[in-house]
């Protein structure tokens, strides 16, 4: 393994575990100031934790960010899952 591929873990799994502590931390004390707002079944926090363990950080965290920036009042609710 070269050291480019060993940086580069590192760095993803540092990343993960940053991303997956801001989001509990959303989830601890601002969530329940704020109350219910999320359109989708699960929520916006628990799909992008379920899309970070699931996909990692990179690809978890561009699904994460996609599906935010549709959780708006004009998008219809229901159910989005993670995908596989």
């Amino acid at each position: 393994m070269s050291i480019l591929s060993v940086g580069f873990s590192a760095l993803s799994q540092g990343l993960q575990v940053a991303l997956l502590a801001l989001i509990s931390g959303y989830r601890r004390w601002i969530s329940p100031v704020l109350g219910p707002r999320c359109r989708f079944i699960p929520s916006c926090s628990a799909y992008g934790l379920e899309a970070i363990q699931r996909h990692g950080p990179w690809r978890g965290g561009w699904l994460t960010l996609r599906r935010l920036l549709r959780c708006h009042p004009f998008t219809p609710c229901g159910c989005d899952p993670v995908p596989e």
